[in-house]
């Protein structure tokens, strides 16, 4: 049984397109050592299994939680999918840890760097598998891996603003107030996509994408909030 074979047992489905999931386990810097790989890097099927992602959790909350407005339903997808979870859903449902081909300086790394290839690894693989058996598929897989997280996210209190949050924890250690700037933004008018930096003074720290630049800063708190946790060892409330 081949790597790829043993990932689909998990998974408990086969792709009729073989390729199409080589190509969602294939990062950019296995390409940098493998050049005549025969499949491009999984950059471009991450981009589509974010959307596919963030559509079902938004379709589940929104017929979950018919009081919910749309702040509490942004902040809750938002804590659903950011990529500590994403990462923690990756290795310990999926193993991408095990099939996702790495060079091998990428694959000596076992940092937060490691947990992002991951976290945009499982959006590849989701990518994959809507253009490969289709959106209910997909929309299944999700239920059955990243929407069984929900209560948890909810118990631990996890959707609470994490700009909020990272405002006051500055202004105590540092005195500071976190600012976002917009360093990219790309797609037509009626599908915009930001992508967003917070800073801390004149240096940048952290950045997140979103559909909305609100969605955006989100992100970004929230990857900065993981960052201060990660450097400094303060502890967020």
């Amino acid at each position: 049984m081949t790597n790829f074979e043993k990932l689909e047992e998990i998974l408990g489905f086969e792709f009729k397109n073989k390729d199409i999931l080589k190509e969602a386990l294939t990062h950019r810097s296995y390409l940098n050592e493998h050049p005549s790989w025969p499949v491009p890097n999984n950059e471009r099927l991450e981009y589509l299994g974010d959307a596919v992602l963030e559509l079902a959790v938004t379709e589940y909350i929104y017929a979950k939680y018919p009081d919910f407005q749309e702040g509490k339903m942004t902040s809750l997808r938002a804590a659903l999918v950011n990529h500590v979870i994403l990462s923690k859903i990756a290795r310990e449902e999926l193993s991408l840890q095990k099939f996702i081909l790495l060079s091998r300086g990428e694959a000596k790394d076992t940092g937060r760097a490691r947990e992002v290839i991951l976290a945009n690894a499982i959006e590849s693989v989701l990518g994959a598998v809507y253009l490969d058996r289709g959106y209910e598929v997909a929309k299944k897989l999700i239920n059955e891996i990243v929407l069984t997280k929900l209560p948890e996210v909810m118990e631990r209190g996890l959707e609470r603003d994490p700009k909020s949050a990272l405002q006051e924890i500055l202004q105590e250690k540092m005195k500071l107030t976190p600012s976002y700037r917009i360093l990219e933004e790309k797609g037509p008018d009626h599908q915009k996509e930001f992508l967003v930096g917070v800073f801390f003074g004149d240096k940048l720290i952290e950045k997140g994408r979103g559909n909305s630049k609100q969605e955006g800063e989100y992100r970004a708190a929230q990857n900065a909030l993981e960052y201060i946790k990660e450097k400094s060892g303060w502890e967020i409330k």
